[in-house]
């Protein structure tokens, strides 16, 4: 054996280690400022290039709480202890038909033990003329 393969100092990293890097105090990412020990929360906010449609958001925030309020009513349990129920309101728009989404609709509550057809119709009626959520567009690039 040669002299240059057993002078190791330290076992040579496994293919799952992990190398972590540690900066020199009050060094920080550029343009993030000094990194101290307060709040991580304090941090000043970054600008925000993303421009969404507002008023598209807020429908759809208020139809989701609608949703929630309802499932529970449903299920007859709080938020926290509802089974997973997964309502897709974008897969929704996408249906063409009210009969197909109101088929879809079931599909998903069908472990409900309450009458849903009020629910579906209910909800059906509410997302009429909404619009599917695109991805944000950014401004400026």
């Amino acid at each position: 054996m040669s002299a240059a393969s057993t002078e190791t100092s330290a076992p040579l990293p496994t293919a799952g280690s992990r190398v972590f890097f540690q900066g020199a105090p009050g060094v920080g990412c550029v343009g993030s400022g000094p990194i101290n020990g307060e709040d991580p929360v304090q941090k000043k906010q970054g600008k925000v290039t993303v421009k969404y449609d507002r008023k598209e958001l807020r429908k759809r925030l208020v139809l989701e709480e609608w949703i929630i309020e309802q499932l529970s009513v449903l299920y007859d349990c709080e938020e926290e202890e509802m089974p997973e129920v997964e309502i897709d309101i974008d897969d929704l728009l996408e249906v063409n038909s009210d009969d197909e989404r109101a088929s879809k609709l079931q599909e998903s509550l069908i472990d409900c033990y309450k009458p849903t057809e009020n629910f579906v119709r209910e909800l059906l009626g509410r997302i009429r003329g909404m619009r599917k959520l695109s991805a944000p567009t950014k401004k400026g690039l």
